[in-house]
């Protein structure tokens, strides 16, 4: 080779090449090795040819979708980067063979995607897989479930890219339309006077009071306030643990009737029906813990002054002191209980590569706390998917029911009241 040419071979490579960025590396970490995990139900059984076809005309076009990480060794430290790679198929999509007939399908297929979780991805290969499974069960025809490594995203740009995927069932060349929130606008008026300058003043220092409470509340997380051991705080090593995932379905027009007549938003919704099931299935655990104790005469069994926290995880900044960022992040969430996250999704009812999707039920494993719940709307529905730690929460059904139990309560509530506005 001459050397003009070894140069143009160099410049190339690196060309191909991108470094991990910080929150990719933190995803990596010993103690936050996240994945994410995507069942697609479908209202069809699954072309297992034609879903290859459209893969490798949209999602292997993507350049994460066809990078595998490759380590740089140097003198002073080990660069993580992203390199592209040819994406052969056969590598990345699973198609086990199953009897239709089988007894417990939504059993088996529950089982089937806990023991996916078992082994780590390939790194020799791009950090994702898709498992095509013709099984039929209580909600769908057949069922795809996707396993794509964290680093490659976080959940809502992982999960645009897979509606990528799909297009609109009534308009097979539309792609989905997902809803975008409308910034509000400023109810500042000049023309209040001096009031509104007080106002404004007062939220202002609001706003500081309230950030140099949060920071202290972190810190203090990350150092010694820990939430109290309860049935469904995980200890120490729950992230290494095999998880289980388990999903409901509610309807987003009674949680729509719930956010009008409370003049709230879903967000507040879903996080009230969240800390209403919760409550529901710690009262009922601490009571079968309490079952040959002496009788208690109260309505609930639940310990007073209980600290129980959920956090929501959001993408890192650029910063160049992950390692340390790390460590201080994984034992702050190692402090608290459960983790909540929610994703928008399409208004109308979409295909994937012809096959019409049921339901879409994304969810994490590989973070630090026995509980993830994620919400995810599709159509008039929001799926409600848990990960679960079996060990801590081995009954996970029933906090899906305690919490679509509560929703149906506070629907009541709020008929019953007369509070009923139109669902928009």
């Amino acid at each position: 080779m001459m050397m003009g040419d070894h140069v143009k071979a160099s410049r190339s490579s690196h060309h191909d090449e991108e470094p991990l960025s910080p929150a990719a590396r933190f995803f990596h970490t010993p103690r936050f090795n996240v994945y994410i995990i995507a069942i697609v139900g479908c209202k069809t059984s699954l072309n297992t040819d034609v879903v290859k076809a459209g893969l490798e005309q949209t999602l292997v076009k993507h350049p994460r979708f066809s990078s595998k990480m490759v380590v740089d060794c140097n003198k002073y430290c080990k660069n993580k980067k992203w390199a592209q790679t040819k994406v052969n198929l056969e590598d990345h999509i699973i198609v086990p063979e199953l009897d239709p007939n089988i007894d417990f399908p939504d059993r088996f297929v529950e089982d089937y995607v806990s023991n996916v979780t078992r082994t780590p991805l390939d790194l020799s290969k791009p950090l994702w897989e898709l498992h095509l499974l013709n099984i039929k069960t209580s909600d769908a025809e057949a069922v795809g479930v996707f396993r794509i490594h964290h680093s490659m995203g976080d959940g809502a740009s992982l999960i645009s890219v897979l509606l990528a995927c799909t297009r609109k069932t009534s308009d097979p060349e539309a792609l989905p339309s997902v809803p975008v929130k409308k910034r509000a606008g400023s109810t500042f008026n000049s023309r209040g006077g001096f009031w509104w300058y007080f106002l404004a003043i007062w939220l202002f220092l609001r706003l500081i009071w309230n950030t140099m409470v949060d920071v202290f509340l972190f810190v203090a997380t990350t150092l010694f306030l820990k939430d109290m051991k309860t049935p469904i705080k995980g200890a120490p090593g729950v992230e290494l643990n095999v998880k289980k995932f388990v999903h409901r379905t509610v309807s987003l027009d009674d949680i729509k009737l719930v956010k009008n007549a409370m003049n709230m938003t879903v967000n507040d919704v879903v996080a009230g029906i969240t800390q209403a099931g919760l409550s529901r299935y710690l009262n009922r655990r601490y009571s079968e813990e309490k079952r040959d104790g002496p009788v208690k005469q109260s309505n609930s069994n639940i310990p007073k002054g209980i600290r129980l926290r959920a956090v929501i995880l959001v993408n890192l900044r650029k910063s160049a002191g992950i390692q340390v960022a790390a460590a201080i992040i994984c034992r702050a969430l190692s402090n608290i209980t459960m983790a909540i996250s929610g994703v928008v999704g399409p208004q109308e009812e979409i295909s994937f590569y012809g096959h019409p999707i049921a339901y879409l039920a994304p969810t994490v494993y590989g973070d630090p706390t026995a509980l993830v719940v994620h919400y995810q709307s599709y159509v008039n529905k929001m799926t409600i998917s848990l990960s679960v730690d079996p060990s801590v929460i081995p009954d996970p059904h029933d906090l899906c029911n305690d919490i679509e139990e509560s929703l149906k309560l506070i629907q009541h509530a709020v008929i019953n009241k007369g509070l009923i506005k139109d669902v928009v």
